[in-house]
């Protein structure tokens, strides 16, 4: 596995939706439930960073932090 904070948005997230459909499927062993569970909530959280990061960006992009809209 690759280390998350190396990851690209799109690969974290490929990575978590792989997971949750893991464990959904319930046919691990606990053990490997748990471990994947807690990449799970790691790729979560690296996505919500990254996420929060190009928020931020857009929003300094806009001029005074003012979230506008963006126009398709």
């Amino acid at each position: 596995m690759s280390s998350i904070s190396e990851l690209s948005f799109e690969a974290a997230y490929a990575e978590l939706e792989t997971i949750i459909a893991k464990l959904e499927a319930g046919e691990l062993p606990l053990e490997d439930s748990v471990t994947l569970f807690e990449r799970g909530r790691l790729l979560s959280e690296h996505c919500q960073t990254l996420l929060d990061k190009a928020e931020l960006r857009v929003n300094q992009i806009t001029g005074e932090g003012r979230i506008e809209p963006l126009s398709q």
